[in-house]
C-alpha cells in the first residue's frame, strides 16, 4: 500500500504515522502538511530517514500542487487528517475552517477520483452530531444520529462528511469516514484542554475552565483512535461511517482535577472563566458498530492512559517550551524552504 497521510505533523496524524510506519515496513507513507501554527515538524522528525516514509510540505487546498503530487507518487490510499480543529478559533475566524476543511477535502477527492485511489478515508469528529443532554446518560451518538452542529468548526467538518458521501454516491469514490471522541496523548498542541492544564500547572499558572466545568467529554487515547482508523482503512466497508469512542466520560472539571492531583498541584490554580458561545454540553459515542464488524477494542483504560500522557508531557517539557517560545516555527520554516 502507498498511502498519503495529510495533516501528518499534527497531533493525531503524527501519532498515526508513528504507529503505521513502524508496524507496516512493507507499506509506503507520505506525510503531507502545510505546517500551520498547529503543525510541528518535530512531531515526525524521528521517522525521517526510514525507507517507507517521506515528508512533503504543501497545502491540500492547492489544486495544482495536489494534482502534481498524486501524479508523481501514485497513491492507492488517502487518509485525510488535515483540519483546522480549534473551536475557539473557528468562532473568531470561520473562513479558514471552511477553506481547509471543506475545499481541501474536495481537492483531495477530485485528485483521488482522477488517479483512481482505491480508498479515501475522512477523519471526522463526534462534534458533527451536536451534543447530548447532561441528564440523559443513557443516550449516545450512533452512526445514525442526525448531524446537528453547534460551531463553525463542527459545521465545516459535517459539510466535509456530506461531501465525502456525495462523492461516493455520485462518482463511486471508495470512501470511509471515522468519527471519534476527544483524543488525548503525546504531541497534542498546547491549546487543547489536557496540554494546557499540564503546561500551566507545571508553571503554577492559573488554569482557565469554561463556565462551571460541567461539560462532559468522552475521552479516547490517540493510539486507540489510530488503531481504529487503520482497521477501517484496511477492512471497513466502502461508503460506511464508523464511530470510535473512548467510553470514558468525564466533566471538564473532573479532568482538570485529575491532572492536578497526578501532578501534586493545588486546585486553587483553577480559574473559572466566561463560557464559550454555543458550548456543547455532552459527547458520548456508541462504538458497537466498529467493535462488532471489525473487532476494534481499546487498549487503554482511561486511568492508565491519562497517567502515561501526563508523564510524557512531564518528560518532554522541552517540547512544550519549544512551542510556547515559538522555536518550533523556526524548525518548520527550515522545512518549508524545501518544497516538493
Amino acid at each position: 500500500m502507498k498511502c498519503l497521510v495529510t495533516g501528518g505533523c499534527g497531533f493525531i496524524g503524527s501519532n498515526y504515522l508513528h504507529y503505521v510506519v513502524n508496524k507496516y515496513p512493507e507499506d509506503e507513507y507520505v506525510c503531507l502538511d502545510s505546517l500551520t501554527y498547529a503543525g510541528n515538524y518535530n512531531n515526525i522528525k524521528g521517522l525521517v530517514g526510514k525507507n517507507n516514509f517521506k515528508f512533503v510540505y504543501g497545502d491540500i487546498t492547492d489544486r495544482e500542487f495536489i494534482d502534481r503530487l498524486f501524479l508523481t507518487e501514485n497513491f492507492d490510499t488517502v487518509i485525510n487528517f488535515a483540519t483546522e480543529s480549534h473551536v475557539d478559533n473557528s468562532i473568531k475566524n470561520p473562513g479558514v475552517f471552511l477553506t481547509t476543511n471543506i475545499i481541501g477535502t474536495q481537492v483531495l477527492m477530485d485528485a483521488s477520483r482522477k488517479y483512481n485511489v482505491k480508498r479515501y478515508h475522512q477523519v471526522s469528529t463526534d462534534e458533527v452530531y451536536g451534543d447530548l443532554p447532561l441528564d440523559r446518560p443513557d443516550l449516545k451518538f450512533t452512526e445514525e444520529t442526525p448531524i446537528h452542529t453547534s460551531s463553525p468548526y463542527s459545521s465545516s467538518k459535517a459539510s466535509a462528511d456530506l461531501l465525502v458521501m456525495a462523492y461516493h454516491r455520485t462518482y463511486g469514490l471508495p470512501v470511509t469516514i471515522s468519527r471519534c471522541s476527544n483524543n488525548y496523548g503525546p504531541y497534542q498542541f498546547p491549546e487543547k484542554l489536557i496540554p494546557v492544564v499540564v503546561s500551566k500547572a507545571l508553571r503554577n499558572e492559573k488554569i482557565p475552565v469554561y463556565g462551571k466545568g460541567e461539560n462532559v467529554r468522552d475521552w479516547i487515547h490517540v493510539h486507540d483512535h489510530n488503531v481504529g482508523v487503520d482497521l477501517i482503512v484496511r477492512n471497513g466497508k466502502v461508503g460506511e461511517v464508523y464511530n470510535l469512542g473512548g467510553h470514558s466520560e468525564r466533566t471538564n472539571i473532573e479532568m482538570v482535577k485529575t491532572i492536578l492531583k497526578l501532578l501534586n498541584k493545588d486546585e486553587s490554580l483553577i480559574s473559572f472563566v466566561k463560557d464559550r458561545p454555543g458550548h456543547d454540553l455532552r459527547y458520548a459515542i456508541d462504538s458497537s458498530k466498529v467493535e462488532g464488524e471489525l473487532g476494534w477494542t481499546r487498549e487503554y483504560a482511561f486511568e492508565d492512559g491519562i497517567r502515561e500522557t501526563i508523564e510524557w508531557y512531564m518528560n518532554n517539557q522541552d517540547w512544550i517550551d519549544n512551542i510556547l517560545s515559538g522555536g518550533y516555527l523556526k524548525d518548520n520554516k527550515n522545512v518549508k524552504n524545501n518544497k516538493y
